[in-house]
């Protein structure tokens, strides 16, 4: 059917199971491989370079994924399984990955056997129900209360501790301040994980990091005013200067007289809109564009701050913690307009100067105009590290942290972690298999297999033999009444098992169940796939390359 008279030249049809099938099998196959040496604590760091040039270092399969620019179809629809998990529970992202490739993977003898790929997809649609049931029963624990660390740090240390192995309890404990700091009084699940930001200051150790209540910017005012307390703010998105001519023009100026006229204009409107901030009793400005050298001079003049703020998020951020209404053009504002601040304090954190704009929580007396603005929510995480890409892979690390809990306000419960909930899953999906008649049990078993790869993974990774792991656990988990247990990743050559409940190691259910969802949904949509058509790229010839020098050099 794919013959020249159908389609138009240049198209590209195959069909078929070696054709199409079993090479949509093998690409997905070569995908995982990337990132499966990436999975767990004990995970290779990757070296990726982007299209713009930009070096990245790190055993993020989110971040790896973003950057690499993967063209095959069906790899594709891998890579956008994993990230939707990343927007759904912000965590699990090479879990998506690594299963969904070992799905097909465990498809591919049974497709040689001579199963139909509809009647694998119902075994596995069948073995999928089967675990998300299995999975309901094994919650061992939950967070009680928002408002204690204990409880929140017992949440995020597994997912810290995958990304930045050996540094978990100090990130760990960084990631509960900031949340306890960020956390709603009454409802917990109106968290918001903008509410936590990072900021990274390049110097010092991992261990100087710590977390500020309320909102940092990586630079000092740019007044000579560098502290106010209990102030209006005025917050502009446009640029704190004199106006400019959107056409050149040329003035002619006649004697020296005109020359120092000349300025004085802008000088005295320049002035002039300082002097009305200031009677409206603005005292800091958080300006979202450049801010000229006669508006610095005026404000020094009428004793205000003035900061920067380059970036339009950060911007909306601060309107946030101040209570203030961005401004697109210089003058007043209205009192609905203007923000509060408590303090605005210039710190200095290691070399650099940083500013701090909080909303404090003790019992000053606030003006009667601040009652509206809430003490702030916003905590900020200020990194020390010694290179730029450590304190990139450590805000992945927080990041993840913060995710998890956001995930966790919604579900609060807890499954073991060091892939024991994974084998008992195997486990029970095993029992389901043996209870199904007829050619939806080899799926059905070819599922449970599947779910064993993780512990091959982490063997592997941890560089200790992954069968012998495997036959352990297996032994484990069909024993009578057992307790979860998991593999240590600190094994030394030989496996070794722990009792995951116990050790404090937990992961939410939440991330297990979308994981276990897209994963699944993804190797079913690639195994249904039986024909490709691809049309020829768009557009012209690739233009030749430009020859070395100037064109007209004879040489």
């Amino acid at each position: 059917a794919g013959g020249p008279q159908l389609f138009k030249e240049g198209y590209k049809n195959l069909q078929g199971l070696e054709e199409v099938i079993l090479r949509n099998i093998a690409a997905t196959k070569e995908m995982s491989e990337i990132t499966r040496t990436s999975f767990g604590p004990q995970g290779r760091n990757k070296m990726v370079v982007n299209h713009l040039g930009k070096l990245i270092v790190t055993s993020d399969a989110a971040t790896i994924i973003r950057e690499l620019e993967v063209v095959h179809p069906a790899a594709k629809l891998l890579v956008m399984a994993s990230q939707q998990q990343e927007a759904e529970a912000g965590d699990g992202t090479n879990t998506v990955l690594i299963f969904g490739s070992e799905l097909l993977q465990r498809a591919e003898p049974l497709l040689r056997m001579g199963l139909h790929p509809s009647e694998i997809a119902r075994g596995y649609e069948a073995a999928l129900v089967a675990a998300l049931e299995g999975l309901e029963t094994l919650a061992t624990d939950s967070v009680g209360s928002w408002n204690n660390s204990n409880e929140v740090l017992k949440a995020v240390r597994s997912a810290v501790a995958a990304k930045q192995y050996g540094q978990e309890a100090g990130l760990s404990a960084l990631v509960a301040e900031a949340v306890l700091a960020a956390m709603p009084a009454k409802d917990a699940s109106r968290f918001n994980v903008d509410n936590v930001r990072v900021v990274k200051v390049l110097g010092g150790s991992l261990a100087q990091s710590r977390v500020v209540h309320g909102m940092v910017f990586p630079t000092a005012p740019v007044t000579s005013v560098r502290r106010a307390q209990c102030v209006r703010v005025a917050v502009f998105a446009c640029a704190v200067d004199v106006g400019q001519t959107e056409t050149k023009g040329t003035v002619l100026l006649h004697t020296a007289g005109d020359l120092l006229a000349y300025t004085k204009g802008e000088e005295a409107q320049m002035d002039a809109a300082m002097a009305e901030l200031h009677e409206a009793g603005v005292g800091a400005i958080i300006c979202g564009s450049g801010v000229g050298d006669l508006a610095i001079h005026c404000m020094n003049r009428y004793g205000m701050v003035a900061v920067r703020c380059p970036s339009k998020f950060e911007l909306r951020r601060v309107c946030r913690v101040v209570g203030a209404t961005p401004l697109a053009r210089l003058g007043a504002p209205t009192p609905e307009e203007m923000g509060y601040c408590d303090e605005i304090i210039t710190e200095e954190i290691g070399g650099d100067r940083v500013t701090v704009v909080r909303q404090c929580n003790d019992d000053r007396v606030r003006p009667a105009f601040a009652a509206r603005v809430a003490a702030s929510p916003l905590s900020t995480v200020v990194l020390r590290g010694a290179t730029v890409n450590a304190l990139d892979d450590a805000e992945r690390a927080i990041d993840d942290g913060v995710n998890v809990v956001k995930a966790l306000t919604k579900d609060p419960r807890l499954v073991p972690g060091a892939c024991a909930t994974e084998m008992e899953l195997a486990r029970l999906v095993h029992v389901a298999a043996d209870r199904t008649p007829g050619v939806a049990q080899h799926a059905i078993r070819a599922f449970a297999h599947a779910l064993e790869v993780f512990a091959r993974t982490l063997a592997d990774n941890a560089g200790v033999d992954s069968t012998a792991l495997v036959a352990m656990l297996i032994a484990a988990h069909h024993k009578e009444g057992g307790k979860p247990m998991g593999f240590d990743v600190e094994s030394d050559h030989e496996p070794c098992l722990i009792d995951a409940q116990a050790k404090g190691i937990l992961d939410p259910m939440a991330v297990k169940q979308w994981a276990l969802r897209y994963a699944t949904h993804a190797a079913l949509t690639v195994l249904q796939v039986d024909q490709i058509v691809m049309a020829k790229t768009a557009g012209g010839p690739k233009l030749p390359k430009q020859q070395a020098g100037h064109w007209d050099n004879d040489d």
